[in-house]
């Protein structure tokens, strides 16, 4: 996807925002279209500029060092 395409999120939906699992704030990331919970390790996709907030969409995430 390049930069161009990168759909931008409003920061006023991320401030109100959070898992559907853990209640915690989401993370944005732009490049990969999804909406981070580093507290459930889950990743949420954003089709057509909609929050799949479903945990039957999400992908598990896992947080691993650079390099390893």
């Amino acid at each position: 996807m390049t930069d161009s395409a990168i759909q931008k999120v409003d920061p006023k939906l991320l401030e109100v925002l959070v898992c559907p699992v853990t209640k915690t704030r989401l993370d944005y990331d732009a490049k990969a279209q999804e909406l981070l919970s580093r507290a459930a390790g889950l990743a949420f996709p954003i089709v057509d500029g909609v929050p799949r907030l479903r945990v039957a969409d999400a992908r598990a995430i896992e947080d691993k060092p650079a390099g390893r």
